[in-house]
């Protein structure tokens, strides 16, 4: 299984939230870099961001739900 990212962000608390909606929209995320980002400083920023991943089946839904950002808070 491949897996794509479909958000990047610096802030935990974001990356986080997208995660949770694409959960919750029966979708199947991963965060990357999230635990080294709180580890050592800077480290998010140096490596890309805090990246949102999911199944490259499920990208194009996930990016979607990402795009539709209004839909994220309820």
């Amino acid at each position: 299984m491949t897996l794509v990212t479909v958000y990047r962000t610096l802030s935990i608390a974001d990356a986080q939230l997208v995660r949770s909606r694409l959960e919750a929209s029966d979708l199947h995320p991963s965060v990357l870099h999230e635990i080294a980002s709180v580890s050592l400083d800077g480290y998010s920023q140096a490596a890309g961001g805090i990246c949102v991943q999911v199944p490259d089946g499920e990208a194009v839904a996930a990016r979607e739900l990402i795009e539709s950002k209004d839909d994220l808070i309820p």
